[in-house]
């Protein structure tokens, strides 16, 4: 099944078009669904694909020669079917020369564990490249899964194949908006909670069978020890990490309520210098962000959380709850779990409400022209305490918008549209739009005082689906 993805087909497919020498990179987190991508675009296609293996440069030599031999038909000058070419620069220079004549599109995919191999792989493309490319029809894809070494190898000024490429794709997981397209059966509600637990790469989602309930769909997979989201977590942490131990502790230290550098490091026992390292490399896995208050610079007020849900909600309930787990005990697990997770679903909610207004605003219906979206927390001088605002978004000085979600089985009343109106003020704005978003609606008092104030938008978790649904 394949979903999504318009935006980079299109991409690639307008690149295909251009008939001249095009260089793709393509990278991404395991499991986010770049090779799916990339088989999707070769479908009618001239094309050669080719996915390294972590074994030698003779087994990978051959398997590229192999490769390339099927998608040419072993036609044209070159080794017979069967024959393996003597290089990695033989290899490619026949499929370079064989590209002067017609459009091929040549995708090596897991492109790092091939030149972990040939230490001379990207300094041989960089010189067929530079030798073809004014005459090349070549279309070549880069694709790797390992973040830093596509990064610092592929992208990055020292790399020999630095300026050469003609686009660049970082492959992230879904939106809600597009997840909920995997989730056709799944009631409304399990629809976010869906989402909430297993975040919008693919291949996690394909786990979650949407005839079933959202605890049975738990005890199949993350409190089931031969599942194989049970361990994707720490099985993805020591395929891209060093030492995955205290990456572990990092985490859990997150998923566990520290968010500060200096109360992760003590819950970790680890100095901050040492904690900082490790933390940068979670940021570019993309596992973990770093937030400021609205408008502010990185700063001592910084804070850390997960960012992938899959991540937050396994560190979040798993190992705690292992033991059971490992006994085989899913009911106790999920009776522990389940009176938490309206409270857990709360952040989730908080970003499935920021997408909504990305959607708003880059279909031209948002009121407000923000330049960006995030959380502001800071001093109330009103009420000498400190304050949060969920979501708040800056058009110019004049005008912002703001933003509380509540994901609660109560609809939300006019005390919490006073406590947004108030917190709104803090502001030197002169207009302000009010954004709540409430999972169960409003209440008749909350309704009535949004219509006298005039600047208030009240949106339903339903009314977020029927929007994304029309969209």
């Amino acid at each position: 099944m394949f979903i999504g993805r318009d935006r980079e087909l299109k991409a690639l497919e307008t690149m295909h078009e251009s008939d001249r020498f095009e260089f793709a990179v393509i990278y991404g987190r395991r499991r986010v669904g770049k090779t799916a991508l990339i088989n999707r675009f070769i479908e009618g296609r001239k094309a050669i694909y080719f996915m390294g293996v972590e074994s030698n440069a003779k087994q990978n030599l051959e398997n590229l020669s192999q490769s390339i031999l099927e998608g040419l038909d072993s036609s044209g000058d070159g080794p017979t079917a069967n024959a393996t070419f003597d290089s990695f620069q033989t290899a490619l220079e026949h499929v370079f020369q064989r590209s002067r004549d017609e459009r091929i599109v040549l995708a090596i995919d897991e492109y790092p564990y091939v030149a972990r191999t040939s230490a001379s792989l990207a300094s041989t493309l960089q010189m067929l490249i530079d030798r073809y490319k004014d005459e090349s029809k070549l279309m070549l894809i880069l694709c790797g899964s390992s973040m830093s070494y596509m990064e610092d190898e592929v992208l990055a000024y020292k790399s020999p194949l630095y300026g050469r490429r003609t686009a660049q794709m970082r492959i992230e997981p879904f939106d809600f908006a597009t997840t909920c397209r995997y989730f056709s059966r799944f009631s409304d509600e399990d629809k976010a909670v869906a989402y909430g637990i297993v975040g919008g790469t693919p291949q996690y989602l394909l786990q979650f069978d949407d005839r079933l309930g959202i605890e049975a769909n738990l005890k199949r997979t993350l409190l089931n020890p031969a599942s194989a989201l049970f361990e994707e977590p720490e099985s993805l942490l020591k395929q891209e990490v060093r030492e995955p131990a205290i990456y572990n502790a990092i985490i859990t230290a997150i998923a566990t309520g520290a968010s500060r550098l200096s109360e992760i490091a003590v819950k970790i026992g680890e100095p901050t210098s040492v904690c900082s390292g490790y933390l940068k490399n979670l940021l570019e896995l993309g596992l973990i962000r770093r937030e400021s208050p609205y408008g502010e610079k990185q700063s001592r007020k910084s804070l850390y959380a997960i960012d992938d849900n899959l991540f937050r909600f396994w560190y979040r309930f798993i190992p705690r709850n292992s033991s059971v787990i490992a006994r085989g005990a899913q009911d106790l697990a999920w009776r522990r779990i389940e009176p938490q997770l309206n409270e857990y679903m709360g952040h989730v909610f908080e970003d499935i409400c920021i997408q909504y207004l990305w959607s708003m605003l880059l279909n031209g219906d948002c009121p407000v022209d923000f330049k960006d979206l995030g959380r502001w927390w800071g001093n109330d001088q009103t009420l000498r305490s400190q304050t949060e605002i969920d979501i708040m978004g800056e058009q110019d000085a004049d005008t912002a918008l703001f933003g509380e979600c509540k994901w609660t089985s109560e609809p939300v009343d006019v005390g919490v549209l006073d406590l947004l109106d108030h917190r709104s003020r803090l502001f030197r704005y002169t207009h302000t739009r009010l954004y709540l978003f409430s999972r169960s609606g409003f209440t008749t008092g909350c309704v009535e005082k949004a219509a006298r104030m005039g600047n208030v938008e009240l949106v339903s978790y339903d009314d977020i689906l029927c929007y994304h649904e029309t969209h």
